[in-house]
């Protein structure tokens, strides 16, 4: 650490300003993103905070560090920064994450974020140009990380809209009924039928059927892991919200689906490798009457599953109801050519996501050396040059 750096406070560079109620962000339409505790929670139609700046969690047993680069709008779960020196504000950001702010507990019934704690923090605070020169180090490697969620979604979207125009629109059965051309290779048009016939849920492809789910698949049990028995690793570990972490050890062999079964009952999760399913989750085992796990994948979110859930006083999927649900069957030859339609995409969408997993640790381990001086910008520019970043 050079000698231009300076030791100071967080109460010496900014405020923290309460954020505001608000009602009707989950369903709004706006332009400005709205943050709580954990982060990003829906849109508003006026910024709350005018500037780009850093969310820190108020209330709750978790409270995070998010970063809006645009104006936005905070709850009143959360506070924003507020700058009364000069710095940059996504330095600001990777310093704070540096520090556990669910540490500073004001000791009221709910868990919330002391600001007499947080003013009192200690930081070190680097030049100007070096605190942009680290932000952008780290920026560049959340960027890629961002690029490659949007792309992921980007790739399962064009899945998803191929489940749609075959198994829920019909689309080459109609085009072959009405005597158009499907679209599609010959080779693949000539696997779908030229009509429909009755069903219990209307009129399906001739051929087809509808069976019970708990024909075709059953929902296994995850197993507890607590996060503090974690050991690292490349293993994604899942909860009923999704991904919540990575561990050493694998439960189930992928590529595979997740449902969860407390606290987000019904929520549909793929996993293309190896994986960890937590006790708060069900994951799917397909029985031989239906082994398309791409098929299922997107049939099991097209389903109402949430609206089956269990009567306790935490929410949860009741799996007995979901197997009385129908699933439609389609033909084997049909789901052969959907997988080999959508596999590649899907192992794009595996090749990023550990591209992320690569990112995100190198990230974590360059942060706290950045932010606390041990690791110098051009130094750690050279090293990132090398590994080809």
């Amino acid at each position: 650490m050079g000698s231009e750096w300076h030791r100071k406070t967080w109460g010496e560079l900014a405020t923290l300003e309460y954020g505001k109620g608000l009602r009707g962000y989950q369903e709004a339409t706006g332009n400005f993103r709205v943050y709580g505790t954990n982060g990003p929670i829906g849109w508003h139609d006026k910024p709350l905070c005018p500037f780009p700046s850093v969310v820190v969690g108020r209330k709750g047993a978790y409270r995070g560090i998010h970063f809006s680069s645009k104006p936005f709008y905070v709850i009143d779960t959360a506070f924003y920064l507020n700058p009364v020196a000069d710095f940059d504000i996504k330095w600001a950001y990777y310093e704070l994450l540096t520090h556990d702010i669910n540490s500073m507990d004001s000791g009221s019934a709910i868990p919330s974020t002391s600001r007499e704690s947080f003013y009192r923090l200690p930081v070190w605070v680097p030049p100007l140009s070096e605190q942009r020169a680290i932000a952008h180090i780290l920026g560049t490697l959340d960027d890629k990380i961002e690029l490659n969620r949007q792309m992921n979604e980007t790739l399962e979207a064009i899945a998803q809209a191929i489940f749609k125009s075959w198994f829920v629109d019909f689309d080459p059965v109609h085009a072959k009924a009405d005597g158009r051309d499907p679209g599609l290779p010959k080779e693949i048009a000539d696997l779908f039928p030229d009509s429909f016939e009755n069903s219990e849920l209307g009129k399906i492809p001739k051929g087809w059927k509808l069976n019970k789910l708990g024909d075709v698949i059953a929902l296994a049990y995850g197993k507890a892991l607590k996060a503090s028995n974690r050991m690292p690793g490349n293993v994604p570990v899942y909860g009923s919200n999704g991904p919540v972490g990575l561990h050493n050890e694998a439960l189930v062999k992928g590529p595979g689906i997740i449902v969860g079964r407390k606290g987000n009952p019904g929520m549909i999760t793929w996993s293309s490798r190896d994986f960890y399913p937590i006790d708060t989750t069900f994951y799917v085992v397909p029985k031989t009457s239906l082994s398309s796990l791409f098929y299922l994948f997107y049939a099991l979110k097209a389903q109402d599953l949430p609206s089956l859930s269990a009567d306790s006083a935490v929410p949860g999927l009741n799996r007995n109801l979901a197997y009385m649900n129908q699933i439609l069957v389609p033909l084997h030859k049909v789901l052969t050519s959907f997988d080999k339609h959508v596999s590649p995409l899907f192992e794009r969408i595996d090749a990023n996501e550990k591209e992320s997993i690569t990112l995100s640790t190198l990230r974590d381990t360059l942060l706290p050396k950045l932010l606390s001086g041990k690791f110098r910008v051009p130094d750690t520019e050279k090293l990132l040059m090398e590994a080809g970043l």
